[in-house]
């Protein structure tokens, strides 16, 4: 009898040991689900014998053994709730702005009182659960934004959790906002954050009118990184203005009209690749360039100050004094780019002879080229040749290169 009550008792006490523990959620709080009730244990009695009727054995209600515990049940943590209200780890409170606190938007449900639009009970003291999932249940009625998310790229939130940006009921945000649109897109990109932050050089993009979402589309696109646009012509256009500045009040070119006036284009602006020498979130160098560039007209040699021309350029270009291979800049065997650039102190930088984005000659040689800190215009007069080329009333007078021997050669002389 004893053994059939001790097997009874284990049985009751491993029943749930093998099942699932489930949070059951009202609202946004995970509750500890129903404890079962107490089972009552009726050990079986054999016939008791009507002279010396036998006393009821003491029922043994000990716990049961260390090798099967009963695992205790524990809430899940606060920040990840695994309901309807939102993805695990959700960053911001969703909860109605205090009525001290003045919106600058809200949701027409909410500011209608009609709860029950989205909630199990239509009482705004006692809303419940959501009925859906959040993302199903805002496109029951923002169905405009479906087709955005069957485009190419999609952005992870608004495919699966809108609450990640938006707050169901209010905002002092635009557009219900759980945050200003900068912090809120560096509080998942992280990497972006770092780079843009620490950045010696801004993009002016990052910070004015709509930040991020001057390039990138929050929702998706048929542009790789979430872009609005293909990438150069969302860099032409800003930078097809004529009153654009730098940081420091500097004019910069309209690029619209340079590239229309100049049918020469640079490799990387012909293949519409801005970002092969530009970061467009921030970087360390003069004009967001990716690598160490020169912005002078002058500068003593080092390969490491032309670390973003070598990124494509062979550097032995500059070298060696003399060739007859590396370059066409060279008069016979003279290297004259050596002879201009490779300087202990007033080397001539690319930029002096070479436009950097588009020229009306071949090999990028430039029309004219800012000179001193009031940017007057040198102009360098290159004319190519049949053979070379020449400069004249630049930095030096008229000079002639010839780079190839002549196709008819000159007449001998006579003995």
């Amino acid at each position: 009898m004893r053994k059939m009550m001790v097997v009874a008792i284990g049985l009751i006490a491993g029943f749930g040991a093998d099942r699932p523990v489930v949070n059951a959620v009202v609202g946004n709080k995970p509750e500890l689900p129903a404890q079962p009730p107490p089972v009552a244990v009726q050990a079986s009695q054999p016939p008791a014998k009507a002279e010396k009727p036998s006393p009821p054995a003491p029922v043994n209600v000990s716990p049961p053994a260390p090798s099967a515990p009963v695992p205790a049940a524990t809430p899940a943590p606060a920040a990840t709730p695994p309901d309807k209200t939102g993805k695990p780890g959700q960053k911001y409170s969703l909860a109605p702005l205090p009525k001290t606190v003045k919106a600058s938007s809200l949701h027409g449900p909410y500011d209608a009182g009609s709860c029950g639009l989205c909630h199990k009970n239509d009482d705004a003291k006692n809303p419940g659960p959501i009925t859906k999932t959040m993302a199903e249940m805002c496109l029951d009625c923002h169905d405009e934004f479906k087709k955005l998310t069957t485009r190419k790229f999609t952005h992870t939130p608004a495919k699966d959790n809108c609450t990640a940006c938006h707050n169901p009921h209010n905002s002092v945000q635009p557009k219900l906002l759980v945050d200003e649109m900068g912090s809120l897109c560096m509080s998942c990109h992280e990497p972006i954050k770092k780079l843009a932050t620490g950045a010696k050089v801004k993009h002016g993009a990052m910070a004015a009118d709509k930040k991020c979402a001057n390039c990138h589309n929050p929702h998706g696109t048929d542009v790789e990184h979430l872009l609005v646009q293909l990438p150069f012509d969302l860099c032409m256009k800003c930078h097809s203005k004529d009153d654009m500045t730098d940081a420091g009040g500097r004019k910069l070119a309209n690029f619209k009209k340079l590239l229309d006036e100049n049918p020469v284009w640079h490799a990387p602006v012909a293949a519409k690749d801005c970002s092969a020498c530009h970061k467009p979130h921030g970087g360390d160098h003069f004009r967001l360039l990716g690598s160490d560039y020169p912005p002078q007209f002058y500068s003593p040699y080092d390969a490491k100050n032309y670390a973003l021309c070598f990124e494509c350029h062979n550097d032995e270009m500059l070298k060696s004094a003399e060739t007859t291979a590396l370059t066409q800049f060279r008069d016979g065997s003279r290297n004259l780019h050596y002879l201009h650039v490779n300087k202990l102190d007033r080397g001539r930088t690319c930029r002096a002879c070479h436009e950097v984005h588009a020229s009306t000659h071949p090999h990028h040689i430039r029309d004219s080229v800012p000179y001193g800190p009031k940017g007057w215009m040198l102009k360098i007069n290159f004319t190519k040749t049949e053979t070379g080329g020449s400069c004249e009333r630049t930095c030096h007078t008229k000079k002639t290169y010839t780079n190839k021997p002549l196709k008819t050669p000159p007449p001998q002389e006579k003995k």
